[in-house]
């Protein structure tokens, strides 16, 4: 404006002439022009501000599954616009979907549009597709999708080196409302891909009724209560109404953190008590019983670790053997309802002082059940590795990959066989209500898993290529270690029980006077803290254990192992 006053100045001095129309008329349209410029770009670049803005808060997404659970996935992140890529994330806080390109087995929806959107292939084209569509992340949307066919499914997935979620709820019980029953809708419930998911096994389904007839109103007793599997048990039967639930266990911390779990959880509903001893005490365990009168005991107090247990022996032997002794035997003469042990699959033809220990402990409970003044009925329940127990294989892996250290694997062809925490415990539970006596319950685990395997998938799980970005590095076999694991000793057999994935080995006959006296002499032998001696009196009360090189030779030479994927 000031530009112009001058300009038409400056005219006026040199012609003494001024067109006041033609001048006014000029300057408003000069204004008006300039300040539309200005306007005009200022939009334009807040557009494409905005747009470029826009476009990075949503993910290019890969939507495996043209079904049911895709289609209410699909229509709510269109309805709705949330597609949070997180579990519980909130509108907004996390990358949204957006979705490019759908994948489906089914040759009829092969090239057709689903949901607006273009089925671009079969499961077996997701590698080539995804790099065609500059994909950034990948979510599975078949909850219904077989064990066996999920696992091989997300293992392509996972060889993309793309982020890759899981949609869990299982499609059926939405009925075609995109809400569960708790309200939660169908996008907030994707999460990020789990070592379960690769598993491949079935779900363990449990008669929750029958627990709850057994649990309720019930004084219960755990024993290595703040452990991994004693305080899964405590959660579970907290859940169940008992009359008391009683901790014990000689692990202070631990203890203490699954107290005030369930003091958070159930305030003054739940009937608590929390000790702290050793199983170890007869006397502080006696004192327990005469105390309390459980009518429930669950055994899970004991040493695990295999290597550590090779280089303290007697520790094994003290701790699990005469602790089971200690507990199973005040368990008979208090009159309780039912015991039950946990137990492990390095029970079976053992070959390290652990799982020889924790045989010996099978045995002492199938002794005491063989005793018809018993009014307790004795079980054992026998499973594999539990994922993300204290100690475990997982935790180890994750924190090496975290740290950027080589993932240590000790043998390629090692297998393992594995089930989650609560299923475990479900286990026991379900054991425990419908146990007679004498029985050893084992779990049918499914295919086992190639450690190796395990660990190349978690290494892709955190975007980073095996052999590449992280290294696996083979540390050979520690001692005491098995090249792969059994559930059941030949002479045992199988039983089927009502539940098609829990079965009962066959009981076997001990030989009670024989088997005091062996006891007797293990016991003597431990309390002397000689290796050697000790070691051999394990081996004859247990004729099955044998050492780990005998073992993993024959072992190597008879096993097929399964394929990496």
């Amino acid at each position: 404006m000031t530009g112009y006053v001058v300009a038409v100045g400056l005219y006026y001095i040199f012609t003494y002439t001024v067109y006041c129309r033609f001048s006014l008329l000029t300057c408003a349209l000069s204004v008006a022009g300039v300040c539309a410029f200005r306007y005009l770009i200022k939009d334009a670049f807040a557009t494409l501000v905005e747009t470029g803005r826009k476009d990075a808060a949503y993910k290019r997404t890969m939507i495996i599954g043209a079904g049911r659970a895709g289609k209410l996935l699909m229509t709510e992140i269109a309805n709705r616009g949330l597609g949070e890529s997180g579990e519980g994330g909130k509108r907004g806080s996390r990358s949204k979907i957006l979705p490019v390109c759908v994948i489906d087995d089914d040759r009829s929806k092969i090239g057709r549009r689903f949901c607006g959107i273009l089925v671009a292939g079969g499961t077996a084209d997701i590698g080539k597709i995804a790099k065609i569509e500059n994909i950034e992340q990948i979510i599975f949307a078949i909850p219904s999708c077989p064990p066996k066919d999920r696992r091989v499914i997300l293992g392509i997935c996972n060889k993309t080196g793309l982020p890759v979620k899981v949609l869990p709820f299982i499609g059926s019980a939405l009925g075609d409302s995109m809400y569960n029953d708790s309200g939660r809708s169908f996008a907030s419930q994707i999460r990020d891909i789990n070592v379960e998911d690769l598993l491949g096994r079935e779900p363990v389904k449990f008669d929750n009724k029958d627990i709850r007839d057994f649990i309720e109103g019930k004084v219960c007793m755990v024993t290595g209560g703040g452990g991994s599997i004693g305080s899964e048990l405590v959660r579970q039967i907290a859940k169940y109404s008992p009359k008391q639930l009683i901790i014990v266990d000689i692990y202070e911390n631990n203890a203490y953190e699954i107290q005030q779990e369930m003091v958070m959880e159930y305030g003054g509903s739940l009937n608590l008590v929390t000790l702290i001893a050793s199983v170890r005490d007869y006397q502080r365990m006696n004192h327990i019983f005469k105390t309390y009168k459980p009518d429930v005991v669950f055994h899970a107090a004991a040493h695990k670790h295999v290597p550590l247990m090779e280089s303290s022996p007697m520790e094994a032997i003290k701790n699990n053997v005469m602790g089971t002794f200690n507990v199973a035997f005040l368990s008979l003469f208090n009159k309780v309802q039912k015991f039950v042990m946990i137990s492990t699959d390095k029970a079976v033809n053992p070959t390290n002082v652990m799982g020889a220990s924790k045989r010996c402990c099978e045995m002492i409970v199938q002794y005491l059940a063989q005793q018809k003044a018993s009014t307790a009925e004795f079980v054992c329940t026998r499973f594999g590795n539990v994922l993300g127990s204290n100690g475990s294989v997982i935790p180890l892996f994750k924190k090496q990959i975290e740290q950027g250290k080589p993932v240590t694997v000790t043998h390629p062809d090692i297998i393992r066989y594995f089930m989650t925490i609560p299923e475990a415990v479900s286990l026991v539970m379900e054991a425990a209500s419908i146990a007679k006596g004498g029985e050893i319950f084992v779990l049918d685990m499914g295919q086992p898993v190639k450690i190796v395997t395990l660990a190349e998938n978690l290494i892709r799980m955190y975007g980073k290529v095996p052999y590449t970005d992280v290294e696996i590095k083979f540390t050979g076999l520690r001692p005491g270690e098995k090249i792969r694991e059994e559930l059941l000793m030949n002479e045992e057999g199988l039983e089927k029980t009502r539940n098609k994935l829990i079965f009962i080995g066959k009981q076997l006959e001990i030989d009670g006077d024989h088997f005091i006296k062996q006891l007797w002499n293990l016991k003597n032998s431990a309390e002397k803290n000689d290796d050697a001696e000790a070691i051999r009196a394990l081996h004859e009360i247990v004729p099955t254990f044998t050492t780990p090189e005998q073992y993993n030779s024959k072992a190597i030479s008879n096993f097929v192992a399964p394929s990496r994927g």
